[in-house]
């Protein structure tokens, strides 16, 4: 189903330095490397087994005990068999299972201390025979759901820049994988297509084509669509990888998280077919998550009020090119009240880093990364009360951070470098009172009194924009497009922030004026003077003004107590610093995730 690259539309050097970047930045222990496919999830679990936990290994028998030396065969058994509130340990080895968690069971499943398990939804495939110029397994019978929508069934839809599948890889929504040797191959719809690199899946045959020999070479094939469906309140998933399942769109995730406070912790859910994790119920929280090449986006979270995220790593996703709208990329968010995301990295995906989108309220992204991504680095888009402060957001091939008819914005103390427009605020016809309009949120009263849909206020301070890719027309950006408002009127202010231009006719901002015409000022001192806009900031042109890992060169650090503003204590306390800190650009530490 892949075309056989986990970085596919980014330069491979800047991906690669991306994710290493990111690597550092994060911390992550069980980040994997592309190269590196069999390496397990890292192992957050007891120092010692309870009497009480119900031990599972791949050479145990689900008639067992369920002991240490007794181990039952299969999770599901040992779910089946569990009370609630129990422990289920897996010991090292593979599991090829879908299991569910039911209503009222609230378990803990953790690897067992000191070793690695992992759900898989692949199996080896052997006896190939030659046929031609392909190689062809008889009697493979797995076959997954293609609908293209969350809609089981449902064609795509049809209004231009609002479909899932790109007409130029129209095997997106088809789950199919087959790996040889660890490398993905690419799903074709034809026998006649079948090349080296490429497979086709014969469902009327229960046959598998490959182009490539798989003599003496290890293949495998996801035979399975879902890992995990967690469906008991607090329940608990620690230590564990998942990957290589045949996830259909509809089927929402390979995991999938349906009740009120459940824990995923030090858990890898990589490969798979769409998305690899969805949170659809309150109070969850994910630690040290890595939701890495995945076919179309990382992670997603609906209805999830109360998320709180540390340290996720959403890397390398969309591997089948789904078109950026509805969803793709590393991780999206709607329809979703109070979130927190600490200490993550969005970093090489195709599509958004992060996207926060239709009517999500009170998101505090802090502390993290959203690196060499295809599209924006981070979007807030139909929302209401943001912060986002102390983020390096650089290399993204669109906007750095796109503020799209939302209010509330506080922008404090970022760096961004190598993006498009670094800061793009944008307004359009959009509008909360209007109930035709997708987006709203069918919980809230309509109208939403904590929806406008309207940008602003919007608090721009301190932040360092630097390296502007070439082409931007823009480092700060106002604009209108109903035609409505000024940057004024919706309460749109900048103060001590730096300006990097690198070369002498590049613009500097883009503000909207009255009836929101758009106005451009060439250089940030025309721009304050023209406005009374950044009475204090630093203006720079040509050299670039950061260092390895984007921190701030000497030219930025010795203007701090001139240009920036004190950072108020609530904000100070997001970014673990001292309240009335005066700095420009992301701070050197990060805060802890939750």
């Amino acid at each position: 189903m892949t075309d056989g690259s986990t970085a596919r539309r980014r330069p491979a050097r800047q991906v690669a330095a991306a994710a290493a970047l990111a690597m550092v930045l994060l911390g992550v222990p069980f980040a994997l490397a592309a190269a590196d496919r069999e390496a397990p999830a890292a192992v957050s679990t007891p120092a010692a087994v309870a009497a009480e936990a119900l031990v599972v290994a791949p050479g145990g028998s689900d008639d067992a005990a369920g002991s240490a030396a007794a181990p039952l065969k299969t999770v599901g058994a040992a779910v089946d068999r569990a009370v609630s509130g129990q422990t289920i340990l897996l010991r090292a080895g593979s599991y090829h299972e879908s299991v569910t968690i039911p209503p009222g069971k609230q378990l803990s499943i953790r690897s067992y201390p000191g070793e690695k398990a992992w759900f898989d939804g692949s199996v080896p495939v052997t006896d190939f025979a030659s046929q031609g110029s392909t190689y062809v397994a008889e009697g493979w019978t797995a076959e997954f759901d293609a609908s293209p929508t969350y809609t089981k069934g449902a064609p795509d839809g049809t209004s231009p820049g609002w479909q899932f599948v790109n007409e130029e890889h129209p095997m997106a929504a088809h789950p199919d994988q087959v790996w040889i040797d660890g490398e993905p191959q690419q799903q074709v719809g034809s026998l006649s297509e079948v090349k080296a690199g490429t497979f086709y899946v014969d469902y009327a045959g229960d046959r598998l084509f490959l182009g490539s020999n798989p003599e003496g070479r290890s293949v495998r094939a996801s035979a399975l669509d879902k890992a995990l469906s967690i469906l008991a309140a607090d329940s608990e998933v620690a230590g564990i990888g998942i990957r290589r399942y045949a996830t259909s769109v509809p089927q929402m995730g390979t995991v999938t998280v349906e009740a009120p406070g459940v824990l995923l912790k030090d858990v890898a859910i990589t490969d798979n077919a769409t998305t690899g994790l969805f949170v659809g119920a309150t109070t969850a929280t994910l630690r040290n998550v890595d939701a890495s090449r995945n076919g179309m986006l990382g992670a997603a979270a609906t209805y999830a009020d109360g998320l709180r995220i540390g340290r996720l790593l959403a890397q390398h996703n969309n591997t089948e090119h789904f078109n950026t709208a509805p969803v793709s990329g590393g991780m999206k968010v709607d329809r979703t009240r109070g979130v927190a995301i600490d200490s993550s990295v969005f970093s090489g995906n195709d599509g958004p880093g992060l996207w926060a989108d239709e009517s999500v309220y009170d998101v505090v992204v802090r502390g993290s990364r959203m690196l060499g991504n295809s599209r924006h680095g981070l979007s807030l888009e139909l929302s209401a009360k943001a912060v986002v402060v102390n983020n390096i957001i650089a290399g993204n091939a669109g906007h750095g951070l796109k503020v799209n008819n939302t209010s509330q914005v506080q922008i404090w103390n970022n760096t961004f470098s190598g993006n498009g427009r670094a800061i793009n605020i944008l307004q359009d016809s959009r509008r909360a009172s209007d109930r035709g309009t997708p987006g709203h949120d069918p919980r809230q009263p309509f109208p939403d009194p904590t929806m406008s849909w309207i940008n602003g206020p919007v608090t721009v301070r301190n932040n360092v924009i630097a390296n502007p890719r070439a082409g931007a027309d823009c480092l700060l950006c106002v604009e209108d497009y109903s035609g409505t408002y000024s940057a004024e009127e919706l309460k749109i202010t900048a103060l001590g922030n730096v300006y990097h231009q690198t070369v002498a006719d590049q613009p500097a901002v883009i503000w909207a004026q009255a009836s929101g015409r758009p106005v451009l000022f060439a250089t940030p001192d025309d721009f304050a003077a023209e406005t009374g806009q950044e009475r204090q900031h630093l203006a720079l042109r040509g050299a670039d003004p950061l260092l390895d890992g984007y921190r701030p060169a000497a030219v930025i650090g010795g203007s701090a107590d001139a240009v920036a503003q004190p950072l108020p204590a609530y904000l100070a306390q997001l970014a673990g610093q001292p309240a009335g800190t005066r700095s420009l650009g992301a701070f050197a530490a990060e805060p802890d995730g939750p």
